[in-house]
């Protein structure tokens, strides 16, 4: 069991150090791009392309992590990655950057991407004993916030030095050192389970293997759909958050200050689970953290004061990743491990589907009917809650979706078989490998 668990840590090094210079490439670049053009659509759009390969064909990509070698594919995505970076990196030298470049980097990256998160947390099953994994997810989530700290000051101390190819240079460095330690490790490859060896054939039918396994399961798919709903309703109006606080504030710094505090909130939780590995059956400190939820959007949609936004927003924050760590342990438990690379891969992709349909929803209903609705006779039912003032329409949003979370997590686990979903699906051991 140790050498297993080294071989997590390290690997957990190296995968962190990878996304942080990723994160300094994706501030350097918009830094540069908005210096160069004054526009935010091709910060948008590199989103967006970035998202599109995962939401369309992301559980396409779970079939070759379940075929191969699970330390491979992560090579595989880290390389493809890196050669992103290269190509843009040469188009900054070159001269001849355009938009159209980071676009297209951004979808092949994506492509990549889209292999390298079912491998990582498929990986961990192998790697770690399951009363282990909260604690080895929630150490991996702490990564996320992490780098969310860091990146923005080091690309802020490194750019106005080595300019923009050379915060890409730091990134291909973490690429490198990633790869080079893949080479060296080992990742035990799970046995086949009778549902592994029954979806066994051709392409599309392994594809198929993973929801046919989860569909057989009404529980454990109604969960999954619930999860990606949950997505759905956070993702787009947690997307305002900067908007809002600039209109509630009028201060860009302090908007910005914030803002630093949601990451700090995020790590506090992730260090959190790490360190105290949730309960037994998991289910509960879900729930609880669906109804905390709720309750912080809704007083985030209301309270006005920095001090009081700062505290919500560093509740609300270090909530998600408890749940996504916990979330992410039921999976690794109640499904076979040779399945768990489509099975998380389907995952992702119904939450690219929830993300990018909150973001295209949302913008569109608060620019075109809640704002212009802001101080007309029937603001006045909503006045008492969130005002008239800046920021009052989208004070609303986060009330209504605080409301919503609340109301589909009282119904969602009204029935006794969702709550009691841990004690009725039957749990996949791993043997120890180590």
């Amino acid at each position: 069991m140790l050498r297993t668990h080294k071989t997590f840590y390290v690997l957990l090094v190296t995968q962190t150090l990878s996304l942080l210079g990723s994160r300094m490439t994706s501030i350097g670049v918009g830094i540069w791009v908005f210096a160069e053009t004054g526009k935010t659509t091709p910060l948008l759009l590199t989103s967006f392309f970035n998202e599109l390969p995962g939401m369309l064909a992301g559980s396409l990509a779970g079939v070759v992590v379940d075929r191969w070698d699970r330390r491979r594919v992560m090579i595989l995505a880290d390389v493809g990655q890196a050669i992103g970076s290269l190509v843009l990196m040469i188009s900054f030298l070159s001269g001849r950057f355009e938009v159209w470049h980071l676009y297209g980097v951004a979808f092949l990256q994506g492509v990549f991407s889209a292999f390298q998160g079912p491998a990582e947390r498929a990986a961990v099953t192998m790697l770690v004993d399951e009363t282990y994994r909260e604690r080895a997810n929630g150490i991996k989530e702490t990564s996320f916030p992490l780098a969310g700290i860091l990146a923005p000051v080091l690309t802020g101390l490194l750019y106005t030095v080595v300019g923009i190819t050379g915060i890409i240079l730091v990134d291909l460095t973490t690429f490198l050192l990633a790869v080079v330690v893949l080479l060296f490790i080992h990742i035990p490859h799970p046995e086949y389970s009778e549902q592994g060896l029954a979806a066994l054939g051709g392409f599309w039918k392994e594809a198929l293997g993973a929801l046919h396994y989860v569909t057989n399961r009404r529980a454990l798919w109604m969960f999954m759909l619930f999860t990606a709903f949950i997505n759905f309703m956070l993702n787009g109006p947690l997307d305002l958050t900067l908007p809002y606080l600039i209109l509630l504030t009028n201060n860009e710094k302090i908007a910005g200050s914030i803002i630093g505090i949601t990451s700090l909130g995020a790590f506090a939780g992730a260090a959190l689970v790490a360190a105290w590995g949730g309960t037994r059956p998991r289910m509960k400190t879900i729930i609880v953290g669906l109804i905390i939820t709720g309750v912080m959007f809704i007083f985030f949609g209301m309270v006005r004061t920095p001090i009081s936004i700062g505290v919500v927003l560093f509740i609300l924050f270090m909530n998600l990743p408890i749940m996504q760590t916990l979330y992410i342990s039921i999976l690794q438990v109640k499904s076979p491990p040779d399945l768990q690379g489509r099975i998380f891969a389907l995952n992702d992709q119904l939450g690219f589907i929830g993300s990018t349909a909150s973001f295209a929803l949302t913008g569109y209903l608060v620019d075109h009917v809640v704002n212009p609705s802001v101080g007309t006779r029937t603001w006045v039912l909503f006045q008492p809650l969130v005002g008239k003032d800046a920021g009052a329409g989208i004070g609303l949003v986060e009330v209504v979706t605080g409301i919503i979370i609340l109301a589909a997590t009282l119904l969602m686990f009204s029935p006794v078989q969702f709550r009691e979903l841990e004690a009725r699906l039957p749990d996949y051991e791993v043997p120890n490998t180590g």
